[in-house]
């Protein structure tokens, strides 16, 4: 991987930059070059991903009059590693555990997620008995050999793999994060005898206490490598044929750039890519606009995002749940431990499905109709009503112009599914039936925001909701009335946001090392020569991509009280600790468990669980955001005959062109504004402005609404 050739200081030059995001229902493509964006959106082609890629880029590289060689990096983001995890699409996977662990993925928390439903099923392990193996060797906590590792049981293993045909194996042994050196020598064993087999050791993708955890992230890695290795290689062939030969970084789910090697050996930190490149846009939105609290709302074609952003920087976490198998239910999934920006995700996009359940009530998703078939108006023989289905009825999506002009949908599919799957057998009327699945899906997703900002002790009544996704422009103004939100933006590209959230996104990697301490023996030499081997990690896979741009270090310590499950995080200053920084420590410890809890428990021990370390280029937007000077009334293009969520009743609303809305313009709602790949409902109680950025601001009538 050679120099990006853009990044100077953190920030972008003048050269193109191309940006693509993989999403289950569209592909989307974004190019910026001279301050000018260009994007696109095609369908993903779910057989082979990286056609849709190339569909996708030739499309807006025409539009913007730029030939391949005028990229000077590309950024991609995906889906493909969800996926496959949700789909079980991955790679014949083995385990290699330490003897007497063979099942720990099976038993994983011993709990229940549904305390209630005596027929519950927990997500099968990705690696079934039969491939787990085990080998002697023994570690303690402390990192000490109980037991040295039976290398000749590692060897008698390779024929087994061979006989079974393993593609990829994981090997995590207990407390491998505490010492690495036997699962180090199984992978050098395993490479000297399978040289094309794909080997993922724990202590390197997950060098953290909690051995199911721990299991479960390694395993994950493993069965998405090859699949994802392949994919890689596939489409860098196909971007160097076509003449693109710009360096190529990868999104990651903590909302940072990497390399394609290090995407490669980790894969399984690209399972919140998409997503994540929102939550960049938002904060960078943010940031831009003097806004300290921002929900970020991203809905596409199969999801619905939401992320708290606070100071303009989107909330993290050290861990996931990937593929739930009980309606997005915590705990029915798979957890990875791996870095994320922290976000809501529920099955509430435009192509999730509408039915009636067994009480015969509306439900909406978490099924999707995803690209293929994709929603009734598609045409592509979709035949169940989707958001998307309601929405074209309701009159807020233009048949013709829909992604662009490039899916023509056809309004009566969409009349007919709705009617026949929910209307008649509950005795609505077609537009009733329509507003009655949007409304469904509106209460969703303000549920779920309600939910995720309780659970984190925020509110959500002074936040600015940023909007972006092919769809959440649409449902922006319902959502904010539900969860009393005043002001919604809506940037440029909201359509393809998640795309151009990755322009944003600053070439990043983070660290995480299990090194427990008590605070009461706080040892500040074994902590500073933890923080220092992170620190040569870190900068290992950042600086080549960035060779002379401004670094900046993000330091965290999760603790807790003695005793207690969870971990929080506490700020750390980039500067070596003595002993007595743990008063620091404990101080900076309190503040943040009142702010959670409301209280803190005195006289207790604090322990250290756990060190996160993060490296990234610094990329800060320009805050000089000016008032913009009123402008003349715009003209609208047509009127749309738009049924109101608000009351029900149909009415005649001007539609508007936003490629001719220009910054201090006005517009009163109710109102539509068009663009190619998205369109912006301004709801009856908003009023509609232009910033300086040509942003959408939409204020609440009845509130004084400060301009953003």
């Amino acid at each position: 991987m050679g120099d990006a050739g853009v990044m100077e200081n953190g920030k972008a030059g003048s050269a193109a930059r191309l940006a693509v995001d993989i999403g289950g229902t569209f592909t989307d493509v974004v190019v910026e070059a001279g301050g000018r964006q260009t994007s696109g959106k095609v369908l993903t082609t779910l057989s082979a991903p990286e056609e849709g890629v190339m569909q996708g880029i030739a499309l807006v590289l025409e539009q913007a009059g730029l030939a391949p060689s005028d990229v000077a990096i590309a950024i991609h983001g995906s889906t493909l590693a969800t996926n496959a995890l949700i789909e079980r699409k991955g790679a014949k996977t083995a385990l290699i555990a330490t003897r007497g662990h063979r099942d720990t993925l099976e038993f994983a928390f011993e709990d229940r997620f549904a305390e209630y439903d005596v027929h519950i099923d927990k997500p099968p392990p990705l690696v079934p008995r039969d491939l787990r193996f085990t080998v002697p060797e023994r570690i303690a906590a402390s990192g000490r050999v109980l037991l040295p590792l039976d290398e000749a049981a590692v060897a008698d293993l390779v024929p087994v793999l061979q006989r079974h045909g393993i593609e990829s194996v994981a090997v995590g042994f207990l407390h491998s994060y505490a010492n690495p050196a036997h699962e180090k020598r199984v992978g050098e064993i395993l490479a000297a005898h399978l040289p094309d087999l794909s080997i993922t050791l724990s202590s390197a993708v997950c060098p953290e206490v909690r051995e199911y955890e721990r299991l479960s992230t390694a395993a994950a890695n493993a069965y998405v490598q090859p699949l994802m290795a392949r994919y890689l290689v596939r489409l860098a062939g196909l971007l160097s044929d076509a003449g693109l030969t710009a360096p190529l970084y990868m999104m990651l789910s903590g909302g940072g750039l990497t390399t394609l090697e290090t995407a490669t050996r980790f894969p399984v930190r690209m399972v919140e890519s998409g997503p994540a490149g929102g939550a960049i846009l938002a904060g960078f939105i943010a940031r831009e606009c003097g806004l300290d609290e921002v929900l970020s709302f991203d809905m596409g074609g199969t999801t619905a995002k939401i992320c708290l952003i606070d100071g303009g920087q989107p909330q993290s976490s050290p861990s996931f749940e990937v593929a739930r198998i009980y309606n997005f239910l915590k705990g029915s999934g798979l957890p990875l431990r791996i870095p994320v920006v922290e976000m809501i995700e529920i099955g509430a996009g435009g192509g999730s499905v509408a039915r009636i359940d067994n009480l015969q009530r509306i439900a909406v998703g978490p099924q999707s109709a995803g690209a293929e078939p994709g929603p009734a108006c598609y045409g592509r023989g979709g035949s169940e009503p989707t958001v998307t289905d309601a929405d074209l009825v309701l009159g807020r999506i233009d048949a013709a112009g829909f992604a662009g002009g490039s899916v023509p949908l056809d309004a009566q599919r969409s009349a007919s599914a709705l009617t026949e799957a929910v209307g008649e057998p509950l005795g609505l009327e077609l537009a009733r039936t329509a507003l009655a699945v949007s409304e469904i899906v509106d209460e969703n997703m303000a549920n779920a925001a309600r939910i995720h900002a309780v659970e984190r002790g925020k509110t959500l009544n002074r936040r600015t909701l940023v909007a972006f996704g092919g769809a959440a422009p649409l449902h922006a103004a319902r959502l904010a009335d539900k969860i009393g939100i005043d002001r919604i933006i809506v940037p440029t590209s909201a359509g393809v946001g998640s795309a151009v959230g990755f322009l944003r996104a600053p070439i990043a990697f983070e660290v995480v090392r299990s090194r427990y301490m008590r605070l009461s023996q706080f040892d500040a030499d074994s902590a500073n020569r933890v923080l220092e081997d992170m620190h040569e990690e870190a900068q290992a896979v950042v600086r080549p991509g960035a060779p002379d741009a401004e670094l900046t270090e993000t330091r965290l310590a999760g603790m807790r009280y003695g005793g207690q499950g969870h971990e929080i995080t506490v700020r750390l200053p980039n500067r070596p600790l003595d002993t007595g920084f743990s008063t620091c420590l404990r101080e900076g410890f309190e503040a943040e468990y009142a702010r959670q809890f409301g209280r803190v428990v005195k006289d207790a021990d604090i322990e250290i669980m756990y060190w996160s370390l993060s490296i990234s280029t610094r990329i800060e937007p320009s805050r000089n955001l000016a008032d913009a000077a009123a402008a003349p009334p715009p003209e609208a293009v047509g009127q749309r005959s738009l049924i109101d969520a608000g009351d029900g009743r149909s009415r005649s609303v001007p539609a508007y062109a936003r490629e001719t809305l220009v910054p201090g313009m006005t517009i009163a709602g109710p109102a539509v504004i068009t663009e190619p790949q998205t369109a912006t409902i301004v709801g009856a109680d908003f009023d509609c402005s232009i910033n300086s950025r040509g942003y959408i601001v939409l204020n609440r009538r009845d509130t004084a609404g400060v301009a953003a």
